[in-house]
């Protein structure tokens, strides 16, 4: 007896995207641990799972992915472009630390932040709860003298988020290379592309060209997770909708640096099937982080996501 077998005519059914096919995430999720590591035929090449014993170990090896990528560039005399998440966050004061170690000056630096909460209009919040405070705080401000210049910072509002595929095409016309800084959410997105979404669309290249959306529904599991992760519990906080980068930013990306830490306590975890899926499910729209291995780049991940995923029987 499991979801599978009882989710007709339950509450549930109905609630996930279309495109989920259940057996096929059961099988991604009962792959062994030992397994997590091997290269799948769509997998780039280049891409590269890094397990982490600890949080502590995960911080350190993203911030100094982010921080290295900035140096090589600073060597090379080009400039870099990043599309930044605000997810994972522990990452941001090692980058900081790394720069500040090697006294590498950021005016070579272009951001774009992935997303910002919003209401249908896509009008974002402000203050304490925002992204763009989340960044100034964790980042821009402690980087002293060494930051990125102010305009150079861009943040996904409703008048500045059309701007992005303008702005990055003319960064990389130039020979910036673009990376994308990424963390996986529990339906699978990347930003707040949503898997939904995925229904809109008649084929993976037409949803492939879509380069952001303002004032995105959010699913209700993304509420839920933020409310979990961000927010102490408190769904009433949570805003319904974001402003976020697409499909057609995202994975043109150059390289990307990803992150999966969600573990909790007590041998709890909401992201091992999220971070399986990602793994395993293969390319396709109704799973937003599937095309994720397709690109260069590496994506640490603690080593409890990989299970066996399964419950405590002790």
């Amino acid at each position: 007896m499991n979801f599978i077998s009882t989710v007709k005519g339950s509450l549930l059914e109905g609630f996930y995207p279309e495109g989920w096919d259940f057996d096929k995430i059961d099988a991604c999720c009962a792959n062994a641990p030992e397994s997590v590591c091997e290269p799948q035929d769509f997998w780039n090449p280049g891409f590269t799972p890094v397990p982490c014993d600890s949080l502590g170990e995960f911080d350190v090896k993203m911030g100094h992915e982010i921080a290295n990528e900035i140096k090589k560039a600073k060597e090379r005399g080009e400039k870099i472009a990043f599309i930044l998440p605000v997810g994972p966050m522990g990452m941001y004061k090692w980058a900081v630390y790394f720069l500040t170690e090697w006294k590498v000056k950021c005016d070579h630096v272009w951001c774009f932040n992935m997303d910002e909460w919003a209401d249908a209009d896509g009008n974002t919040i402000t203050g304490e709860a925002s992204f763009q405070n989340a960044m100034e705080n964790a980042f821009y401000n402690p980087l002293g003298e060494l930051t990125v210049p102010k305009d150079h910072r861009n943040f996904a509002t409703k008048d500045n988020l059309p701007s992005y595929p303008e702005k990055i095409a003319a960064l990389k016309a130039q020979g910036a290379k673009l990376v994308l800084v990424y963390g996986i959410g529990r339906m699978c997105h990347i930003a707040f592309w949503e898997p939904q979404f995925g229904s809109e669309f008649t084929s993976d290249e037409e949803w492939l060209k879509q380069p952001y959306r303002i004032g995105a529904k959010l699913h209700p599991l993304t509420i839920e997770q933020n409310a979990l992760t961000s927010f102490r519990s408190r769904t009433s906080l949570v805003p319904c909708r974001a402003n976020t980068v697409g499909p057609a930013l995202l994975f043109q990306a150059d390289y990307a640096i990803g992150g999966a830490d969600g573990v909790l306590s007590r041998g709890m975890q909401w992201q091992g099937m999220s971070f399986w899926m990602t793994l395993r499910y293969r390319p396709t729209r109704f799973v937003t982080s599937s095309y994720i291995p397709t690109i260069p780049g590496r994506l640490f991940f603690m080593k409890e996501l990989a299970g066996p995923l399964c419950p405590d029987v002790n």
